[in-house]
């Protein structure tokens, strides 16, 4: 059974919280006195009156909530956090239609960093504002989520949790899942203030550093100029949003292990963090290399262009320091295959997660172990822990959505008449909550010429990458309906 009026009610809670988060760039329009006072104004009205009727609307039932409700909530709050966080851009006069608005909302909150805006200085400081704080806040949503509401909910507080958190299921710090949240919170605030004062002691502005530190430590990637990083000339900025961008890409509990439990050697010793870096070092490498023997300019120059592109497709942060998209094809293949990769569970990063691959990269060989020595038992190990054949199955079914999805989103948008490479790269990095991809969506380029139904389409497909997929997907089965 599906406890509505409770769901209803801890939904306004969430959607008070929203119009509270609203009220920090409405402070700043009135504080400058630019355009966006009234669209600010509007939208904090509409979010502040709907949370209050669903708080006052619904009595809540003396239950606890269940694994079907904790699901629902997810799915409730992201598209309420979609829908109602496109008010401010809708009443703009910068975002013809709701169509835009909500595809900028979404892609704010799932930190795709995907726009439609062809010239995004023309924003008011206020609204641009809006659009880093919404990534920042989606970066680690659900650890805000937590600490105001999961202790209200009870025991589905950690299937809420593990639904919307990657790599939550083996990792709990502590034993109250709010207390969990509370602290990967504070790790998530520090390095983002510790990002804020680096780019300041680089010379960019309070307005612009407080933007592209809330983008940055999300990976979301929505910047305050219309050539994004590139903008500012600057190796210094570059190389600090390179670390920070690092930093994010790193599952927060390992950081809590490094810097709370000062245990550097799990920290240094977990598998998948070596894989990530390894990954980095090794596509930077490759790509540091294409570009030195095709274009002019330094050694490091080119090292400096790969590793910042290397690690902004790698995370999903989808900042551009350069147009790839007039790179050659292999260097343009190379960020394409970046882009399913992502960074490390229990991040902000999107993709398939490095932990996965590593194990699939397992199970595939342990079948090829089966196949010569057929009457062998052989165990996938991670971290020196056997993965128990319930964790291999659901990591297969996952791949599989993935690449469904993304082929059947791909032969819709080619359907709606766009070509293959824009198709196949907009839906990768839809989903896999990169922003910009390749052909008509490149780095120099934007999601504004396509058509309503694309746009819905890739909307879909940022939410389902956000979700990983079952969330979304299971509320469509007849078993989650079933009493």
């Amino acid at each position: 059974m599906i406890h509505w009026p409770n769901l209803f009610r801890i939904l306004g809670l969430f959607i008070l919280a929203l119009t509270l988060s609203m009220a920090l760039p409405f402070g700043y329009a009135l504080w400058v006195q630019d355009d966006g006072i009234i669209p600010l104004a509007l939208a904090c009205g509409i979010t502040a009156l709907l949370g209050v009727l669903l708080q006052v609307g619904f009595r809540p039932e003396p239950v606890e909530f269940n694994n079907r409700d904790g699901i629902l909530l997810v799915i409730l709050t992201w598209t309420a956090a979609g829908l109602l966080g496109a008010f401010p851009f809708y009443f703009s006069p910068h975002f013809p239609t709701w169509t835009d608005a909500v595809f900028e909302s979404i892609s704010g909150f799932t930190t795709t960093g995907a726009t439609v805006l062809t010239d995004i200085e023309s924003l008011p400081e206020s609204l641009l504002l809006w659009r880093s704080l919404i990534q920042w806040v989606g970066g680690m949503g659900i650890i805000l989520l937590g600490i105001a509401i999961l202790p209200l909910i009870g025991g589905g507080g950690m299937e809420l949790y593990r639904a919307e958190f990657s790599g939550a299921r083996s990792e709990k710090l502590k034993p109250r899942i709010a207390e969990t949240a509370l602290s990967l919170w504070k790790i998530y605030a520090a390095f983002s203030l510790l990002q804020y004062l680096a780019l300041r002691l680089a010379g960019l502005s309070p307005f612009h550093s407080v933007c592209h530190t809330f983008t940055t430590m999300a990976t979301g990637g929505f910047s305050t100029r219309n050539a994004s990083i590139g903008a500012f000339q600057s190796p210094v900025i570059e190389w600090i949003i390179i670390f920070f961008m690092i930093i994010a890409g790193i599952n927060f509990t390992q950081h809590y292990r490094l810097f709370i439990e000062r245990n550097p050697k799990r920290f240094l010793g977990d598998i998948e963090i070596r894989g990530f870096l390894t990954c980095l070092a090794g596509a930077t490498l490759a790509l540091a290399v294409t570009l030195y023997s095709q274009q002019e300019g330094t050694a490091a120059q080119h090292l400096r262009q790969a590793a910042f592109q290397v690690v902004a497709i790698t995370t999903g942060t989808g900042y551009s320091s350069a147009d790839f998209g007039a790179w050659v094809p292999f260097a343009q293949l190379i960020l394409l295959a970046l882009m399913f990769f992502g960074g490390c569970t229990g991040s902000t990063t999107g993709g398939l997660k490095i932990a996965r691959l590593i194990l699939l990269k397992r199970v595939v060989g342990r079948e090829f172990r089966r196949i010569v020595e057929r009457r062998g038992v052989f165990a996938v190990r991670m971290n020196g822990d056997a993965v128990s054949e319930a964790a291999i199955q659901s990591l297969l079914n996952l791949v599989y959505l993935a690449f469904l999805i993304n082929f059947a989103a791909s032969l819709a948008l080619t359907a709606l008449g766009v070509d293959i490479l824009t198709a196949i790269s907009a839906v990768a990095a839809a989903m896999f909550n990169v922003g910009p991809g390749l052909g008509l969506v490149g780095p120099s380029d934007n999601y504004g010429f396509l058509a309503a139904p694309a746009k819905w389409l890739l909307s879909f497909c940022m939410l389902a990458g956000r979700l990983e997929y079952y969330s979304l997907l299971v509320i469509a089965t007849r078993a989650f309906w079933l009493k």
